[in-house]
């Protein structure tokens, strides 16, 4: 039996928690646009950003379709969207390589936890009031955590891995 190290699993689980908490909220409880009114003149956003238009999950995404509040409050939500699985991914191969994978194992089975748990949140956003589920949402989610599981293959490459020991020689 392989001496487990429990504890490299514990980031892991607070962002599954955090993110399932956050996909249980309706819109209208993290809807930032009042914030981002205080704190930016939007007046400017509508000047400099007017000719910036691009469609995503059917939908154009411009200060003159949604409003320059609502146009950054997109991109704040799909950098939380990246930020986050980029997190589950990084902390995920971490988890599993420091527990006696090699490094292309555990990118496999961290890539299929974030891919897996990416589909989970935005299938669970479709029983949420005013959320919806969006496979671009599930693209940027696994980018994301791909993004994060190349950068610590890199860094934890050529880490020795553990020899698998008895649980009594422990």
């Amino acid at each position: 039996m392989r001496k487990y190290k429990i504890y490299q699993w514990i980031p892991v689980l607070l962002i599954v928690i955090g993110v399932f908490y956050s996909s249980s909220q309706p819109y209208q409880k993290q809807d930032v646009r009042p914030e981002i009114g205080k704190y930016v003149d939007l007046e400017k956003v509508e000047q400099n950003f007017s000719g910036v238009k691009l469609k995503y999950a059917g939908s154009e995404v411009s200060v003159e379709a949604k409003g320059p509040a609502s146009f950054i409050e997109f991109f704040i939500r799909k950098g939380a969207h990246f930020s986050v699985f980029f997190a589950l991914g990084f902390f995920a191969f971490r988890a599993i390589r420091l527990n006696g994978s090699d490094t292309i194992k555990s990118a496999i089975i961290a890539f299929a936890l974030v891919a897996g748990y990416a589909t989970f949140d935005e299938t669970h956003q479709n029983f949420t009031e005013n959320r919806s589920p969006h496979v671009e949402d599930v693209m940027i989610d696994i980018t994301g955590g791909i993004t994060a599981i190349v950068l610590a293959s890199l860094i934890y490459r050529n880490r020795p891995i553990k020899k698998k020991t008895s649980f009594r020689n422990v």
